[in-house]
């Protein structure tokens, strides 16, 4: 309320006793309350209140507060401050307590207490005028003795100077001058008490001090001290204004009718660190959407307290946004015969990827802007895809990097998190650009047949934007949320079937097949690469071990079969540690080796027993056999064809080609088919396919069933068997081996021992085209087959057969069922020749 004399603050005051601070007036402290007076203070009067009067208290220092309510007062200090609490924040943890931001308003003396229960009520008397917190300098009237001027002069001179040695572009530093010039006389000690170094002792000095004269005289030589600590600082460490500028650690000062506080201080603490990374941003040569984003996060980041948790999100998006390479990249090695030599020495055969490189080093001599190529290769395990693509980075004098897909069901992986969730970062094309540095390396997306798929999204669908030529020149990561410029990496993506890649995602990809090798081709990448390397993996040299053409012909034919060349690795380093105890088993003894103790005789026979092999060592069948153990695979084709009702077909598996035995048998019944091995419906179609067939043509090729009726099914059961019935199987591809086979049984012929076979059948007696020739026939090479039938609409995929291949195997290309069952038995079936198609001429 007011009167003649001025604003006045109610008479009676709830008293806050606190031992920690000192609240002075125009200063804005924080306290913890949490004995028992205080906290009743808060609840019933400050939470309770409904008026600005309720919210004015007495803040009596240097008075600690008993922690029971029955305990009695301890003597309060003489001199408080009227306060008003702007804040009150309560907790449970760890224990019940309050937390109180209070702003300082003058000065008052306790002229008696009026109750100390629940909380202490004090009768007051107001020793400062609030009008000069509210009248600006210029217009404060009063007598100025000399004494008084001359202090308060000297004070605002020592004031003006500390601030000149801070650092002026800091904005708050600049405030503070402003509000330098405007505060009136009266409040410099206080203030100035309140922000710079100072014990609490010192400011109850400031605090006891009535009159204005004694106050300067108490808060100057502070001020003094302060001042020469500048100096010596200066001077000792040679610190800029921005170390400086740290002396002053108080917070806080707010006046009623105008604000000023020191909270930005923090933001310049590393001052230097932002200026630094200013200059980065501004060197990233980053695109002019990206520059925009990043010096807009900068200005927010400078305006930003270090203890913030948004600081150090924005700092880590600031410091990858630098790292990312907007313009580096590497030049490429376009010297097309050194290309090939390189490659030619890496890998041998894989003729196709080859020729595919090579093409790209052509054109980008002639079109130096051209886009990255986005390629697939698809082919069975251990064949090299994943090599391959570190030699074309090799060739190419680019960075590589892989991305292992196997198992990422999460979009994120791709994209990246939004920054707006804890623990977010940046997706694997991102990280991976700035694990190399550099815009145009090679990217290996390994394993791309194997991404899953979950409620954290499709990553197969994310990457379609990633490998879209048309998109990711603008590809925007989800973390970054700005367009980065992927056209100019080379993506190489791996997978063992596109049967499990989506099509959208298999459209934008240039799939090159990785087909399995040959036993030719085998023993040349033994010889050429793996026995070289695990020689030299396992500290061996040729001088020591050797193996024989002959010895790897016995590897691959009896101990491996597989597409690539991973078991015949291991197989090899098995031989090489075998050859490596021998080898170290037979070095001789050394003096210092024999104990001190042993006598002439046993050091004798311990050098005599350690008596080195002849080298170098020479793998033969017998070794090989010791080593190995027995062989694990055996040519069972003909053993096994030696009953009718039995064929060999061909298969094809993510694994590559395979054979595999189709086995019928008939017994008396009612005419039921029983088909067992794992079969998926495809195959079941097929088998009744082949039963209608040859059911519909029994009489042509004199067919019988066990009594010799002309209906093969009448009376009798069907059983047809795919062995390895672990393993799933389907697929049309069966059609001829299962039609051949049925025949084989009810004809009681059997089927030539060297002959496999593969083709999808008709109603109508056609064989159709099927795929994965190439791995078909290479597995029936391995199995030592002589003769393959093959669909007539499959001659064309001979020609992606090795020569040596295409020599010793006999191709028989048919286009029914006819020419399918003469090349199948000696000297043909019966009613095959008898059995033709009528020829119908076309009169369009």
């Amino acid at each position: 309320m007011s009167s003649d004399s001025g604003i006045q603050i109610p008479s009676r005051l709830p008293l806050l006793l606190t031992h920690e601070g000192v609240l002075l007036p125009g200063s804005t402290v924080r306290f913890s309350v949490d004995s028992p007076r205080n906290m009743s203070l808060v609840s019933q009067r400050l939470l309770r209140g409904t008026s600005l009067k309720s919210t004015i208290i007495g803040v009596i220092p240097n008075t600690r507060d008993p922690e029971h309510d029955t305990d009695d007062l301890p003597t309060l200090h003489k001199i408080g401050t009227a306060g008003i609490a702007v804040q009150v924040v309560g907790s449970n943890w760890p224990k019940p307590h309050y937390t109180l931001l209070i702003t300082g308003l003058c000065r008052f003396s306790v002229s008696g207490l009026l109750k100390e229960r629940p909380f202490v009520l004090a009768e007051v008397e107001q020793l400062d005028k609030l009008e000069q917190y509210t009248i600006p300098a210029t217009e404060s009237v009063g007598a100025e003795d000399g004494e008084l001027k001359e202090l308060s002069q000297k004070f605002r001179q020592a004031a003006l100077q500390l601030l000149g040695m801070l650092d002026m572009s800091v904005p708050v530093v600049a405030k503070f001058r402003r509000l330098l010039d405007s505060l009136p006389r009266e409040t410099l000690p206080d203030v100035v008490t309140s922000m710079i170094r100072s014990s609490n002792k010192e400011k109850l000095q400031v605090l006891d001090a009535v009159s204005l004269e004694e106050r300067f005289k108490k808060a100057l030589p502070m001020l003094t001290r302060q001042i020469e600590g500048l100096k010596l600082l200066q001077k000792t460490r040679k610190t800029g204004p921005d170390t400086a500028k740290r002396v002053l650690v108080r917070k806080g000062g707010v006046f009623p009718g105008r604000q000023f506080s020191l909270d930005e201080e923090d933001e310049d603490d590393d001052g230097d660190d932002t200026t630094a990374l200013e200059k980065k941003v501004h060197l990233a040569n980053m695109p002019e959407a990206a520059l925009k984003v990043c010096l807009k996060e900068l200005k927010r980041l400078k305006k930003m307290p270090q203890s913030m948790p948004e600081y150090a999100l924005t700092r880590n998006y600031l410091d990858l946004m630098v790292e990312l390479p907007w313009s580096k990249s590497t030049k490429d090695c376009l010297d097309i015969r050194a290309a090939r030599t390189l490659l030619d020495n890496d890998h041998y055969a894989m003729d196709k990827l080859k020729r595919r490189v090579l093409e790209y080093l052509a054109v980008r001599q002639l079109k130096t802007s051209l886009k990255g190529p986005i390629l697939c290769f698809v082919g069975p395990p251990g064949v090299g895809k994943t090599s391959v693509g570190r030699s074309i980075a090799r060739t190419l004098g680019r960075e590589f990097h892989r991305i292992a897909l196997g198992g990422v069901c999460d979009q994120s992986d791709i994209r990246g998190h939004r920054r707006t969730y804890v623990g977010s970062m940046p997706g694997r094309i991102i990280n991976g650009l700035k694990t190399v540095g550099v815009n145009n390396p090679v990217f290996l997306l390994d394993e791309v047949d194997k991404l899953g798929k979950s409620l954290q999204g499709d990553p197969a669908a994310a990457l379609l934007e990633v490998l879209d030529p048309e998109q990711n020149h603008s590809f925007t990561d989800h973390y970054l949320n700005v367009a980065f410029d992927l056209s100019q990496v080379l993506f190489i993506a791996t997978a063992n079937t596109m049967a499990t890649i989506p099509p959208a995602l298999l459209d934008r990809m240039e799939v090159l097949q990785v087909p399995g090798y040959t036993q030719e081709e085998k023993v040349e990448i033994a010889h050429r690469h793996l026995i070289p390397n695990q020689l030299e993996q396992h500290g061996l040299t040729p001088q020591q071990l050797h193996i024989p053409q002959k010895t790897t012909q016995n590897i691959i034919s009896r101990y491996t079969r597989e597409a690539g060349v991973r078991s015949l690795e291991r197989k090899i380093g098995a031989i090489c540690r075998a050859v490596a105890v021998k080898v170290a088993e037979g070095h001789p003894l050394t003096k210092n080796l024999i104990p001190d103790n042993a006598t002439l005789q046993g050091a004798e026979s311990l050098t005599d027993k350690a008596a080195p092999p002849e080298l170098p060592i020479v793998i033969d069948h017998i070794a090989l056999k010791d080593i190995l153990g027995p062989p694990v695979f055996e040519m069972e084709v003909s053993e096994r064809l030696t009953l009718p009702g039995v064929a060999l077909g061909l298969a094809w598996t993510p694994l590559g080609g395979e054979i595999m035995f189709v086995e019928a048998s008939r017994m008396e019944g009612e005419g039921q088919l029983t088909l067992t091995g794992q079969l998926g419906d495809v195959m079941k179609e097929s088998a009744h396919l082949a039963i209608s067939w040859l059911r519909a043509n029994a009489k042509s090729y004199e067919l019988t069933n066990m009594v010799g009726g002309p209906d093969p099914l009448e009376g009798t059961d069907i059983h047809l068997h795919f062995p390895a019935g672990a393993v799933t199987k389907d697929g049309p591809s069966a059609g001829v081996t299962i039609v051949t086979c049925l025949a084989s049984l009810f004809s009681g012929r059997l089927v030539r021992s060297d002959v496999a076979m593969t083709g999808e059948i008709t109603l109508r007696g056609l064989v159709l085209s099927v795929g994965g020739i190439k791995d078909k026939v290479l597995a029936a090479h391995r199995a030592g087959v002589k003769c393959v039938i093959l669909p007539k609409r499959n001659e064309k995929d001979l020609e992606e057969l090795p020569a040596n291949v295409q020599a010793d195997l006999d191709f028989i290309l048919a286009s029914n069922l006819d020419d399918v069952l003469n090349a199948s038995f000696d000297g043909g079936f019966p009613g095959t020749n008898r059995h033709k198609q009528p020829q119908i001429t076309s009169k369009l």
